[in-house]
């Protein structure tokens, strides 16, 4: 291992160019905070919103503040290296030349969320200078964020979604006209639909439509994000999340307990505001469900994690409700290959109440990562 007294030197890239910048900060900082410095060297690459790389400070604040979100902003200007013999960061000298040290890592977790991050970007970066990295390749990475083609690879697969209108150039058909939809189209989706940017998450762009004569407004919303955009029908049932891990070694990928999401009364949707700011949702860890409710999401959760050829780890999101002979209905709304990290997210207290925690759970990353790249931690 490259780091001081051998221990394993990882990169935590976080921030970046996407909307999703402060999400990505605070995840990151929950992951600093659970690499035991005991058998980690930690270096914090922080990019900025504009897309420098620099060697962030360590007081450099990654939680949100008061309402007050935290953003990447200046330190050590620093490259990465495309030659895999460099292994690691260039540290860049006034003038932007290329000084003689170099910071060799030993992996990197990208705790990047969103476009130029979660999106294979970063992943094909990572590629080509042979590094080693936490989570799925360029492939699944892009594939997964495209909602559309997360939607193609999982019906390939006979795995169930919601029904779906995909507008391919929204930004240029944004105009008064409200005929963005057939009239096939929205009897076939109904009412509420929810519109949202083809590549992105943390909800934002996202607009839940109950009037028709909203629906422009709403694709322009999401057309600010991203050119693409979806509508999707409103898929009635229970909101539950399961993650996935691959195992160190040979072997199935596993499942965790399920969640589920519960909103409280006066509550419209899951929305960036009540995923990150507020009080307005309640979570079950682990979900109130059956065994047999419990074995179908763990189970559907793995087959999409293989069917969209995931890798180190993802988290599932379903809506579970009731078919009408009275079983079981479960549809996969998303699959996110690098989920969210911070304090109250999700995948690390599913895997907390599945017995792995939030320590543990970061140590199997890395050393995931680093094995599938013959680079076995001491």
């Amino acid at each position: 291992m490259t780091g001081k007294q051998g221990k394993v030197r990882v990169a935590v890239v976080f921030g970046g160019r996407s909307a999703e910048h402060a999400i990505s900060c605070v995840s990151a900082g929950s992951v600093i905070a659970a690499l035991d410095p005991e058998r980690y060297e930690v270096v914090r690459v922080g990019i900025t919103p504009d897309g420098r790389w620099v060697l962030a400070d360590p007081d450099q604040r990654l939680a949100i503040d008061g309402g007050a979100l935290p953003e990447v902003a200046g330190g050590t200007a620093v490259s990465l290296v495309g030659d895999p013999a460099g292994r690691g960061l260039a540290v860049l000298e006034a003038g932007s030349a290329i000084g003689p040290a170099l910071t060799e890592v030993d992996v990197v977790f990208p705790v990047m969320h969103g476009a130029y991050g979660e999106d294979g970007t970063i992943q094909g970066l990572l590629e080509m200078a042979g590094l080693p990295y936490v989570g799925s390749g360029v492939f699944a990475s892009a594939a997964s964020m495209d909602k559309e083609f997360t939607k193609k690879l999982l019906a390939s697969a006979g795995l169930p979604q919601g029904d779906h209108v995909v507008l391919r150039d929204a930004l240029g058909a944004v105009c008064p006209d409200p005929e963005l939809l057939d009239e096939a189209a929205r009897d076939r989706l109904g009412l509420p639909v929810f519109v949202k940017p083809a590549r992105a998450g943390s909800s934002i762009g996202i607009t839940k439509v109950t009037d028709w004569a909203r629906f422009p407004e709403a694709v322009a919303t999401a057309a600010a994000v991203d050119q693409k955009v979806i509508v999707e029908a409103s898929v009635p049932g229970r909101e539950i999340e399961c993650g996935v891990l691959a195992p160190v070694g040979p072997g199935l990928p596993e499942a965790s307990l399920p969640a589920e999401i519960r909103l409280r009364p006066g509550v419209d949707w899951y929305d960036f505001d009540a995923k990150y700011l507020d009080d307005s949702v309640d979570f079950d860890v682990p979900a109130d469900l059956t065994p047999e409710q419990t074995a179908l999401v763990q189970e559907t959760a793995r087959r999409a994690y293989l069917a969209l050829d995931c890798r180190g780890l993802a988290r599932v999101d379903f809506f579970l409700g009731t078919a009408a002979d009275g079983s079981d209905h479960l549809v996969i709304n998303e699959v996110n290959t690098m989920p969210g990290f911070t304090p109250i997210s999700m995948f690390p207290r599913m895997w907390a109440a599945t017995g792995v925690d939030y320590p543990e759970l970061v140590d199997r990353l890395v050393a995931t990562a680093l094995a599938s790249a013959g680079r076995a931690p001491r």
